[in-house]
């Protein structure tokens, strides 16, 4: 699927490509994991479905997932903003929802539980004991403080980064609880729109697959 653009500014966001722990279902947080060759290509095909848009800014996580993900889909000099850097798990990297519930003896649910449900471990993030939900919505706030500049000029902004850090990004936009962001599914490489309506910020697309 292409997209084109509206003749209002919008928002757009794009997951990164395939990782294997992606795939595995693995948390992958400040680990820096790299895409897969099928992340490569969907990174491509996201280039081409948001070819026709001009974007007056671009915006990237500093780690390399996203910056590939970026690079190929035809944005190399995307701007570093380490707002945009995934949640960090502390000692959920790396893990699945399915183990940190075992250990724990009860369903995991990462919006719900945050990070901290686990005593820092010191081979997963230096020991970090992680982010709380509460300072990366700071930073989702931040990074929509950022946008909304070029936004109200009349320009479209893209922004590269990670399913967690953007389903919390959307929350932000919409000033609402961000646990809210458990509802948002994203897939990777996955396409979505956020824009203005009845001077409100709206979802315009969301969880949308670039073109096969």
């Amino acid at each position: 699927m292409a997209f084109a653009p509206t003749d209002e500014p919008q928002l757009v966001l794009l997951r990164h490509g395939e990782t294997e722990w992606s795939v595995g279902g693995q948390h992958t947080g400040r680990s820096d994991i790299p895409l897969t060759a099928a992340g490569e290509e969907q990174a491509e095909r996201a280039g081409r479905a948001l070819a026709a848009y001009d974007f007056a800014a671009v915006y990237t996580s500093p780690l390399e997932r996203a910056r590939r993900t970026a690079e190929l889909a035809g944005y190399p000099d995307a701007v570093v903003d380490h707002n945009l850097v995934e949640w960090d798990y502390g000692p959920v990297d790396g893990r699945t929802a399915k183990e940190v519930s075992a250990e724990l003896g009860r369903e995991f649910v990462i919006f719900e539980d945050g990070v901290r449900v686990l005593p820092p471990h010191p081979d997963r993030s230096d020991g970090r004991p992680g982010e709380l939900l509460e300072e990366v919505y700071a930073r989702a706030r931040a990074v929509v403080t950022r946008t909304e500049e070029t936004l109200h000029d009349g320009g479209h902004v893209l922004v590269v980064a990670h399913g967690h850090l953007l389903r919390v990004l959307v929350t932000a936009w919409l000033g609402v609880d961000p646990k809210l962001g458990a509802r948002f599914e994203l897939g990777t490489a996955a396409i979505s729109m956020l824009g203005y309506g009845h001077d409100l910020r709206t979802v315009e697309g969301w969880n949308l697959p670039p073109t096969p």
